[in-house]
């Protein structure tokens, strides 16, 4: 593959569409390292993403040639030059809604705590490679954010914590938080963002369970 000129690094946030592997170090239920996910990524083992093989944002990255598989940031074998393409902060379970990370349990990342780790992932890149070149991998990075489906389906409809909210109400509390999560990381540097909009909500996994039975 030629090297990409054009994104040094892909950085992701978000939940279990882009998470790669992040839950498998948390104390959480919502892991899905255990076949048979997994059984068709390579060499057909489970690595942690929500998937039967390879995600979005690994199909992203291989095809704009950054590289074929970017770590988790809490990978405990990431190395230093690991940094330098890029990272995923998402964690399976979050949401925009700050509560919609606590609803599993009290171990998923909420972007709150993704941007923490993306503000010490910058701090590793500056004692790595200089402050000059750390200052210019946001700037010319892809900045993926692709989160959302689990405050509709978990938070909203699932549980009693918004219930003061009307449907309208409730989507302008996502987009407020969305609005000042993209404030900030344009803040510490990001310029190029995409923001993935949600899913058809009744077909995601969980919610075919929900309403069809494991026999869906």
């Amino acid at each position: 593959m030629p090297n990409n000129e054009t994104f040094p690094a892909l950085i992701v946030f978000g939940d279990s569409i882009v998470d790669w592997g992040n839950n498998d170090i948390l104390n959480t239920i919502a892991k899905y390292n255990f076949p048979p996910y997994g059984r068709d990524f390579i060499g057909g083992i489970p690595t942690g993403r929500f998937s039967n093989g390879k995600i979005p944002t690994d199909i992203l990255a291989e095809q704009l040639g950054i590289k074929e598989l970017l770590p988790t940031y809490l990978d405990p074998k990431l190395q230093i030059q690991d940094l330098l393409n890029g990272v995923s902060f998402a964690s399976g379970g979050g949401g925009f809604d700050p509560l919609t990370s606590r609803v599993p349990d009290q171990s998923i990342l909420s972007l709150s705590d993704q941007l923490k780790l993306y503000k010490e992932y910058i701090g590793k890149l500056k004692v790595a490679v200089g402050e000059e070149r750390t200052m210019s991998i946001p700037s010319k990075s892809l900045f993926i954010v692709c989160t959302g489906s689990n405050d509709i389906v978990n938070t909203y409809y699932t549980t009693p914590l918004r219930r003061n909210y009307d449907v309208s109400g409730y989507t302008d509390l996502m987009v407020r938080s969305a609005s000042s999560f993209l404030q900030e990381i344009y803040g510490l540097g990001a310029r190029r963002i995409g923001v993935v909009s949600l899913p058809p909500i009744r077909c995601v996994p969980s919610q075919r369970t929900v309403a069809g039975g494991m026999q869906r």
